[in-house]
């Protein structure tokens, strides 16, 4: 895709927010003429245990262009890095805190307090608190290493911090996390995390951050009531790819959608249109997660998988190896269909 392309897209996104009148292309690492935008997902966490700063060291250094940041809050309203909104499947919260399980078998982050979140050690994910790994072949389940959960101000110092000794420009792509299950709780997760955003200096449209979510109305809420300013991403799941309708309704407040891939190709490996129409109506498009050792029956390895997502118009991927990727985009254009 030509910078100029996407420049148009922005351009024709019709946003709501008035400081966003004037929009400018991602550029943050990659020139997307030359390849797709390479999402870490988690962190490189293929390689290291998710969410975790090693993870995230480990990924600015194989080249991601955007690092994800999941963001939960603490009972004392701190921001943490974390995918789920329990301590079980990634901490040994079952063995630091065996008592504090709730009726349901599980260990809310939100009912902890940073002080006590930061007494945890980060494992591989399991399937559940002390169950086995969900990609054994991934870095080994042992408790040598002292890693943390860590906070999103920290790995935020992180990056900036990497970003200036290397001279990169690394983005942050920065996921709210159960905003309905945090206010029943009295937690404001989106306020907190555009507080974190804004105290780095994150608050343009032009600079390296997006902010995305699953739950529509409040990415709607996070760009009117909150005010923010960061260009925005709406997450999609379901089976269903959007219609023309819905997709012009997400641009009218987002500049992207992140949609499981399973929507952007069928059970074929072929495209299903959505990354055309998203872009007709001036959304750029990021599907995740790319796994190489999860991977559909249409694709033999993960180049074979970004090959069929960039033919199909993904504008970048999430992935859990920040090292799988093309080395040119266009490179191999059509090979998927030629397989």
């Amino acid at each position: 895709m030509q910078q100029n392309e996407i420049t148009k897209r922005f351009a024709r996104s019709a946003l709501t927010a008035a400081t966003l009148l004037s929009v400018t292309p991602i550029v943050m690492g990659a020139e997307l003429a030359d390849r797709p935008l390479v999402l870490a997902h988690r962190g490189a966490s293929g390689y290291l245990p998710e969410h975790t700063l090693a993870g995230v060291a480990m990924a600015h250094a194989l080249g991601a262009d955007y690092i994800e940041q999941d963001v939960v809050l603490t009972r004392d309203g701190q921001a943490i890095v974390l995918h789920d909104l329990t301590l079980d499947s990634t901490t040994d919260v079952s063995e630091v805190f065996p008592s504090r399980v709730n009726a349901q078998g599980h260990w809310p982050a939100a009912e902890f307090t940073l002080a006590e979140v930061r007494r945890l050690r980060v494992n591989s994910r399991r399937s559940a608190a002390g169950g086995p790994a969900t990609h054994p072949g991934r870095f080994p389940m042992a408790q040598a290493l002292p890693l943390r959960v860590p906070t999103l101000d920290e790995e935020m110092v992180l990056i900036d911090g990497l970003n200036r000794s290397t001279g990169r420009r690394v983005g942050l792509i920065v996921e709210i996390k159960g905003p309905a299950e945090h206010a029943d709780r009295g937690l404001d997760v989106s306020r907190e995390t555009l507080r974190v955003l804004d105290k780095h200096g994150y608050r343009r449209p032009e600079d390296a951050a997006i902010v995305q979510c699953f739950d529509t109305q409040e990415l709607r809420r996070v760009r009117g009531e909150l005010g923010c300013g960061l260009r925005l991403c709406q997450l999609l799941g379901g089976d269903q790819p959007p219609d023309a309708a819905a997709l012009a309704d997400i641009a009218s407040y987002a500049q992207s959608i992140g949609p499981a891939y399973g929507l952007v190709l069928d059970e074929t490996g072929r495209t299903t249109g959505l990354a055309e129409g998203a872009h007709r109506a001036g959304l750029l498009v990021f599907p995740y997660t790319v796994r190489r050792d999860a991977l559909p029956p249409h694709s033999a390895d993960a180049t074979a998988l970004i090959r069929r997502l960039v033919d199909a118009g993904a504008d970048g991927y999430f992935t859990d190896f920040p090292d799988d990727r093309l080395a040119r985009r266009g490179t191999q254009k059509n090979a998927a269909q030629q397989e």
